[in-house]
């Protein structure tokens, strides 16, 4: 599980979020010498500091010390650092190993099957519905892991290791991942996305392909049959294993919706109808479909149909708040880049006021307009506004936003009997918000006291 060679030296550990923490926590369970690093400084990174120097850590907030990252036998990283951070160039300078927490995670969970999910969207919903069919089925935990939120290493610590895992897996984490190989691996689709962190497109893409680095014959791959680069990538990823698809659209899929008849299809018997899974719009049930495809041979089919009846929508991911004098409020706070918001709209059955705003991560808004036509106003808000405004003007009635009360208040205004509101702003958060789920609590709080 620890090479020898990792040790010798002091393991760096750069960022102390929840990865970071869980990462020194299982470092220092094994004996191991630990710098912890974060280049924040603010009171709740120096508790954390504070708690990780009591477990053994040498801490440091507000920066990163090269010259001893350089010295060091491992570089652990948290999912929010980026290749490029001078940490990160420094190790790579002297030739330090770096992996993801998620890789040190899974080096402990050897007896662990990890079913990985991948993809530029839908993979936190089709990780979280993974987790409740495998606890449904009583063959793993309800809580996937990754970068849902539960760090790998915190699951390694635990006195039993399951059976199987959901894990959620972003493209940063899979960058430094050498040694993850998923006994399954799902590929939700591809669409431009993170263009403020990568230098291209092939770039992301490439960092996603990293999925299949330690494909076998073993392996058992889930890919969109209705994505034509996820086929690609699949196909051209090599290694062997099994591949199945799911698809809206194609009736040979290994997985389909069969609309005409209004059900889920599971390998040519039907599965559970529609109307029966109570999650909003078509890439719902494609998710739902990518789901079951990724269960174990062994799972029990009963309970996986009775699985997807119970579960529901998972917040800021197109979840409805309520309905107010005939408008009914969406929060899908985690559309956070065009093709999240783009699935948002076509998802929709009723005219909408779209919330659409925040930091702006590189794309375009003009794609966005021919799915605008039926969409009753958008007010464009933070530092995306300009742009937004630029892009989408003449195309739909537009408003620009102030802070964000004047934003809800605008919409409010706006929004007719019959009509949703629907915060599915394409951009990050960090303009006015400390990330997506600040966000969408905010809008929810707000709908919730009206």
């Amino acid at each position: 599980m620890i090479p020898a060679a990792w040790r010798k030296g002091e393991v760096a550990v750069v960022g102390l979020g929840k990865s970071g923490q869980a990462a020194c926590a299982l470092l220092r369970r094994c004996g191991l010498r630990v710098y912890a690093s974060d280049v924040a400084d603010a009171p709740a990174v120096r508790q954390t500091a504070a708690r990780l120097a009591a477990l053994g850590c040498a801490v440091q907030t507000g920066g990163h010390d090269s010259e001893l990252i350089e010295c060091c036998s491992l570089e652990v990283l948290s999912p929010g650092v980026p290749p490029d951070a001078p940490p990160v160039a420094a190790a790579h300078h002297r030739g330090v190993p770096v992996v993801a927490e998620l890789d040190l995670g899974a080096r402990f969970l050897v007896g662990t099957k990890l079913i990985v999910v991948t993809g530029t969207n839908g993979k936190t919903t089709t990780a979280a519905l993974i987790g409740h069919l495998l606890d449904a089925t009583g063959l793993g935990p309800k809580e996937a892991a990754g970068n849902i939120g539960l760090p790998l290493c915190t699951v390694a610590q635990r006195a039993e290791h399951p059976a199987w895992l959901s894990v959620e897996a972003s493209s940063f984490q899979l960058h430094d991942c050498p040694s993850l190989a998923p006994a399954v691996g799902v590929l939700t689709n591809l669409a431009p996305d993170h263009l403020d962190r990568y230098p291209s497109v092939d770039d992301y893409y490439a960092d996603k392909k990293l999925m299949y680095r330690n494909a076998s014959a073993a392996s058992r791959w889930v890919t969109n049959g209705d994505d034509r680069l996820a086929l690609e990538m699949a196909a051209g990823a090599g290694g062997g294993g099994e591949h199945e698809r799911f698809s809206l659209d194609i009736r040979q899929a290994e997985g389909f919706y069969d609309r005409a008849a209004g059900w889920l299809v599971l390998r040519g018997i039907p599965l559970l109808r529609r109307s029966d899974l109570g999650l909003l719009g078509d890439h719902n049930v494609a998710n739902a479909l990518a789901a079951v495809l990724a269960m174990p041979r062994e799972a029990d089919r009963d309970h996986i149909v009775n699985a997807l009846r119970t579960f529901r929508a998972l917040p800021h991911r197109l979840e409805t708040i309520r309905e107010v004098g005939g408008v009914l409020w969406i929060n899908d706070s985690k559309a956070t880049n065009i093709s999240s918001t783009l699935v948002a709209l076509q998802s929709m059955e009723r005219p909408a006021v779209v919330l659409l705003g925040g930091r702006h991560k590189g794309e375009p808004y003009a794609g966005l307009g021919p799915h605008l036509a039926k969409a009753r106003a958008v007010i464009a808000f933070g530092e995306a506004g300009p742009i937004v405004e630029q892009d989408l003007k003449g195309k739909v009635p537009l408003e620009r936003g102030g802070d964000f009360a004047d934003v809800m208040a605008r919409a409010s205004k706006l929004a007719q009997p019959g009509d949703a509101v629907l915060l599915s702003p394409a951009c990050s958060s960090y303009d006015m918000f400390d990330n997506y789920e600040h966000r969408g609590r905010t809008f929810r709080e707000m709908v919730e006291a009206m």
